[in-house]
């Protein structure tokens, strides 16, 4: 797929978000994947469009979404260079790769590391729910709380974004609004259309 073609796809809305379709290994990337579970939309690229409708959803400030945004357009797109031999080297996981593309572009280490660890609120859960390994979990949510500090809002409300596509699993996402005391927890607005952004 071409660079224009995914332009007209995925329609970025400044120059930082054009200037990544310029990178080949990126366009490899958003056209990646096959249906699957979670993932029934199948390729990156589908994805990011689900996940940017779920932002425009969102009742935040204009300079919020251009965040999540950028968030959104990196976070899945190097899922086809991950790693996933056992055990895990998480130093080839996709949210790394995906750190170290926009740090290309950005220098902001908070939202660097929101980047790599989006999907760390999911291994936290899944070690507490579904490996009773409570400790384990509540040890890596106390490390991912101080390595996104003053973004911890942002990185939920990534974290909800994603989460509320496809067919995932919503438990992650209930247990996050319903147990970390320190977020303002946020609801879809179902006509995004009635939303004035400051």
């Amino acid at each position: 797929m071409t660079s224009a073609e995914l332009h007209d796809l995925l329609q970025p809305e400044n120059p930082l978000e054009a200037s990544f379709l310029e990178d080949a290994e990126f366009r490899r990337g958003l056209v990646w994947g096959v249906p699957r579970y979670g993932h029934p939309e199948g390729t990156i690229w589908a994805h990011i469009i689900e996940v940017n409708e779920n932002i425009d959803r969102l009742p935040i400030d204009e300079e919020t979404r251009a965040t999540l945004r950028i968030i959104c357009w990196v976070h899945d797109t190097f899922k086809h260079i991950e790693d996933k031999s056992s055990p895990r080297d998480w130093t080839k996981h996709h949210g790394v790769y995906a750190r170290n593309f926009l740090a290309r572009y950005l220098d902001d280490e908070l939202l660097l590391n929101v980047v790599e660890l989006h999907d760390e609120a999911y291994y936290c859960w899944r070690l507490e729910h579904l490996y009773n390994r409570l400790g384990e979990g509540e040890a890596r949510l106390q490390e991912l709380r101080e390595k996104v500090g003053e973004y911890w809002q942002l990185y939920y409300l990534f974290f909800k974004c994603d989460t509320s596509t496809g067919d995932k699993n919503p438990a992650p996402l209930v247990w996050f609004e319903e147990t970390m005391p320190d977020i303002e927890v946020m609801h879809f607005v179902e006509d995004p259309g009635v939303l004035t952004r400051q």
